[in-house]
């Protein structure tokens, strides 16, 4: 038995020591928000967050995990889709199909986590992720769109909230 600390909640799952953590979540947990697509790391979609830092999930054996490691997936990142992220993917209209996004969203949320107003070269070298419908520029504007909502909240300034 093995036990996880996901989206705040302790969980104790039975797998071999050796399974990715995108197949617990998505396999033993229900957590399909998490993708799978290239299974090397390469594309992002299985992104999610270990203590705040963005990881590809396919690529991370449950072994190397500990309870006291707080696992975040785009289920946990906000209870409400309230998080500037996920505001801004739906003011601008992001994702074409959507299966790459909650990837793209969980390595944004860690950028703008450690750099609340990322340049265009920031997203470039830390959002990674591949997107086979090309949004790229869509979600570069998103990130802008979420750093400035979440200045907006911070400072009460609430321009955003119109468009």
């Amino acid at each position: 038995m093995t036990k996880l600390k996901v989206n705040g909640k302790l969980v104790e799952i039975d797998v071999d020591a050796s399974t990715p953590l995108l197949w617990v979540l998505r396999e033993q947990l229900g957590l399909t928000g998490t993708k799978y697509s290239c299974g090397i790391g390469l594309c992002g979609a299985c992104t999610v967050h270990i203590d705040g830092e963005a990881v590809r999930s396919c690529l991370l054996p449950v072994s190397a995990l500990q309870a006291k490691q707080e696992i975040t997936t785009i289920e946990g990142l906000s209870a409400d889709a309230d998080h500037p992220l996920q505001q801004a993917w739906q003011q601008l209209d992001v994702p074409q199909c959507g299966y790459c996004q909650p990837g793209m969203i969980m390595s944004a949320a860690a950028l703008l986590k450690s750099k609340p107003d990322p340049s265009d070269a920031d997203i470039d070298a830390n959002v990674t992720n591949i997107c086979r419908c090309g949004t790229f520029n869509r979600v570069r504007r998103g990130i802008h769109l979420a750093a400035d909502l979440n200045r907006s909240s911070k400072t009460g300034d609430n321009e955003h909230e119109e468009a």
